[in-house]
This record gives structure tokens, C-alpha cells and sequence, in this order.
């Protein structure tokens, strides 16, 4: 899976009887046939992954001491 902004609207065809259609705008996680087609169109544009959070890192909340 790879995550891709579409910049123009945009019909990914897995198989012939089947479309998907992604509107200019949209940020969506694709298969990699589906980006890669997009991308070659020049009708998407490559996003990285969205960042993980390190193991125990919190909420963003703060910890009141006693």
C-alpha cells in the first residue's frame, strides 16, 4: 500500500468491469498498481507514510506532580 495525493481526478481499473474513481484532492492509502498508475499520469503525487509515535510516548498530556 502506498499513500498518494491525487491532483487531478483520476479512474484506477483493477480489472474491466471494476472502477474507482478518486477526485483531485483526495490523500488515500492505494495499492501500489493503482499509485503507480497515478503517478505516471502525472494525476498523483507520492506522500510519506504518516510518522509513528516512539514506544511510550504519550498523548501530549502533562503529568501534574504532587
Amino acid at each position: 500500500m502506498t499513500r498518494v495525493r491525487f491532483t487531478a481526478d483520476f479512474d484506477y481499473r483493477p480489472v474491466p468491469q471494476v472502477t474507482t474513481a478518486y477526485l483531485a484532492g483526495m490523500e488515500q492509502t492505494v495499492k501500489q498498481d493503482c499509485a503507480a498508475q497515478a503517478i505516471a499520469a502525472g494525476k498523483a503525487v507520492l506522500l510519506k507514510p504518516p510518522g509513528r509515535k516512539p514506544k511510550g510516548a504519550g498523548d501530549g498530556e502533562a503529568t501534574i506532580g504532587r
